[in-house]
């Protein structure tokens, strides 16, 4: 049978126009295709505020924690009042984001009474509170469907999407994942209710909750997809589809038609904060299609990404930056032992792995650059840093280093190791700017470059006038 997977980022369930377009594409899409499954996002900005809502219960700030759970309850409760519900269904709404916002001060409160002891492990307390937007979120879609005639209902993830204990950035069992969609999701879809489920949040083999990392309702989407048999996954964001850059932040950027699995990994990875890096994974086993699309532009087909791409069109497509930690030291050999630690702290701290390494040495000097991956979240590198900085003498095996902040750019495209000219090209347009380390990717698919901080955006802004300028 049909199914079509839609995921709503933040900024497309945040306000009262845009949830009227997510309802609008939701009833469309409903007549198209015989199994319609959503997954929503938290309100934009909702995440950020729970992270900080659970470590100010941690330090044991009550008023703190407090403060931004009346936050969200004005912000959610003010959506819900301007949304066009009927009186039952407006009533029962308030009363679930009533009692979700209750439930997260209760458990910030065992987090805060707790925090004393030093032998006291809590975090399933700290993923429970942080996952509480999506929970939210989900609701208010629900609710919208069925006053419009849609049987909705608002799933938790927690019950579907099986984990390992990596908290803060788990991994999902498919196969166990898959097990549980059977049992609990299937006979819903078969009598043609149309699930809205939490993205970002699942749960361990023993109930214990958990997050996917930044971005992660978009891994939730395709891990949905790999185990329903989905025909196709839909992003829907506030872009246009893949863009060259970020739009955001260079308003030159122009949309991408199609890319490859490969090459759209390269790009969440590298720093393209429309999806998560684990998204592509599921898909690309599967050979399922993912478009992502603008919300606000609903008759744009955006950009589509499956195995081929834009095959036949060699060229460098888009540019990304993302934040690194540089070690220096004058030494010279094997890079286990730093390579070791600085992968234990990150993991320690974020749990996340340093997946990505670029290195350089000469016969007396090295230099290696740890990429900082986005689902780490924005505190990651200065945590890293001021981790490393105070074990590095604590370890002498890892030998003396300096660290610094740096930026990594990377040019995405199709086969750039069979474009030497392309590529000499591309350096050629790169004026008064200090490279410390260049890697192609073993994908063929990157080409990148580490630099200052205070050069990454001038980096950016030529490499990105190269690609408009090559078109």
């Amino acid at each position: 049978m049909d199914t079509l997977i839609m995921k709503f980022g933040g900024s497309t369930v945040g306000t009262t126009s845009a949830l009227t377009q997510v309802l609008s594409i939701i009833l469309e899409e409903h007549e198209r295709w015989k199994r319609l499954l959503v997954v929503v996002s938290a309100l934009e900005g909702v995440t950020d505020a729970l992270i900080e809502a659970a470590r100010l219960a941690q330090l044991g700030n009550r008023r703190g924690y407090r403060r931004i759970a009346a936050t969200l309850r004005t912000r959610h409760m003010a959506l819900a009042e301007n949304l066009p519900l009927g009186a039952t269904e407006r009533a029962v709404l308030q009363a679930d984001i009533d009692r979700l916002l209750f439930d997260m001060l209760d458990t910030c409160q065992a987090l805060a009474d707790r925090r004393l002891n030093e032998d006291y492990e809590h975090p399933e307390h700290y993923e429970a509170i942080v996952g509480v937007g999506e929970r939210l979120s989900a609701r208010i879609v629900a609710a919208l469907l069925r006053q419009n005639d849609l049987r909705g209902v608002a799933i938790d993830a927690t019950d579907l999407i099986v984990t390992d204990n990596v908290y803060g950035n788990a991994t999902v069992n498919i196969p166990l994942t898959r097990e549980r969609i059977l049992a609990h999701l299937q006979p819903m879809l078969d009598r043609q209710i149309t699930p809205v489920i939490t993205g970002f949040i699942g749960s361990t083999v023993g109930g214990h909750p958990t997050t996917l990392g930044r971005g992660g309702s978009d891994y939730t989407a395709s891990v949905l997809a790999a185990c329903t048999n989905a025909k196709e996954v839909w992003v829907w964001t506030d872009v246009d589809g893949m863009m060259t850059t970020d739009p955001r932040e260079v308003a030159e950027a122009r949309k991408i038609p199609s890319l490859s699995y490969d090459e759209v990994a390269e790009l969440a990875y590298f720093g393209a904060r429309v999806l998560h890096p684990r998204m592509v994974g599921p898909l690309r086993e599967r050979d399922i299609p993912l478009r992502v699309r603008n919300v606000f532009k609903p008759r744009e087909q955006g950009t589509l990404i499956n195995r081929e791409g834009e095959r036949d069109r060699v060229a460098v497509k888009a540019v990304t930056s993302i934040a690194g930690l540089g070690l220096s030291a004058r030494r010279r050999g094997p890079l286990a032992g730093i390579t070791r630690l600085v992968d234990d702290i990150l993991f320690r701290t974020t749990g996340s792995h340093t997946e990505v390494m670029i290195s350089s040495q000469t016969s007396g000097e090295s230099f290696v650059c740890f990429v900082i991956p986005t689902t780490a979240g924005p505190d990651a590198l200065h945590t890293l840093r001021q981790a490393l900085e105070d074990e590095l003498p604590e370890t002498p095996e890892a030998g003396v280093w300096t660290a610094r902040p740096v930026t990594v750019v990377t040019a995405i495209g199709n086969r750039l190791d069979q474009l030497n000219g392309l590529t000499a090209r591309l350096f050629a347009s790169l004026n008064d700017i200090r490279i410390l380390a260049v890697a192609q990717g073993p994908s063929n698919c990157t080409l990148s470059f580490v630099t200052e901080p205070g050069d990454a955006e001038k980096l950016l802004l030529q490499i990105h006038n190269f690609i408009l300028n090559s078109d």
